[in-house]
């Protein structure tokens, strides 16, 4: 049952990725320390409840071993259930909700170059914005072009593991995020701002350890592809290092 439990809370963060993603665009909404905090809670109640609906009602209409055994146990609930569905439609529900996902982490990571960017982490070029719109457009073509390759060049089959592996960096950062969290909590800022109690980082600390050792135990190839990646982005932080420090020595 524990592992059971593990290895659907695991699953229930990759389903949720979408709400810890929508942070990156809290500044960009009026009021962010008084309505992001209710957008962000309602929607997870929301989420949460619609989850549980769906989960009994599949139950009571397929048994819970045929769904644990199944490749897309909501196919099997449609096909089976009175109210008729058309597999197709269904199927094209399904991937405009995938896509939705895919969506919010690329809304995700062109706000996280352009912020890189903007505090010169990253070359100035990402740190573009579009003069109608107001949006990072070389930082969204960027990283729309890195995820079309590696879907590309990785195919289909491997996005099993990508999504394994993206559930681990993003544990990763769940930890880095709650300990900076408890690590600033001391410290004095004049603009209003939302501030949790202490318990909820220090669970979230204690979750993730938890997923991550339940993770490693599973497959540890994802911890391998979770590596290569940091390395390479601390490769290519290097690389951004050395070149900004020959262009600011060839400046006159």
């Amino acid at each position: 049952m524990l592992v059971a439990l593990l290895g659907g809370t695991v699953l229930a963060f990759y389903a949720l990725i979408g709400f810890d993603d929508s942070v990156n665009v809290a500044e960009e909404t009026r009021h962010p320390s008084r309505n992001y905090p209710r957008a962000i809670f309602g929607g997870l109640l929301v989420a949460g409840v619609i989850y549980l609906l769906v989960t009994f009602t599949a139950s009571m209409v397929v048994p819970t071993a045929a769904l644990a055994e199944s490749s897309g146990p909501l196919i099997e609930v449609v096909e089976r259930g009175e109210l008729s569905v058309p597999t197709k439609l269904f199927a094209a529900i399904a991937l405009l909700a995938v896509s939705n996902g895919a969506l919010i982490n690329l809304i995700m990571a062109s706000r996280i170059t352009y912020g890189m960017a903007d505090q010169g982490v990253l070359p100035g070029v990402f740190a573009r914005v579009h003069e109608g719109r107001r949006t990072p457009w070389v930082a969204i073509l960027f990283v729309t072009t890195i995820a079309l390759i590696m879907l590309i060049s990785l195919g289909a089959d491997a996005l099993d593991t990508l999504s394994s592996t993206t559930v681990v960096l993003l544990l990763l950062a769940f930890i880095m995020v709650n300990s900076a969290v408890l690590a600033l909590r001391s410290d004095r800022v004049e603009h209003e701002h939302f501030r949790t109690p202490t318990v909820f980082p220090v669970l979230g600390i204690v979750v993730s350890l938890a997923l991550l050792v339940y993770s490693a135990v599973n497959d540890v190839t994802i911890f391998v592809l979770a590596g290569v990646l940091l390395l390479l982005g601390v490769v290519l932080y290097g690389v951004d290092i050395l070149v900004k420090s020959r262009l600011d020595r060839e400046r006159p």
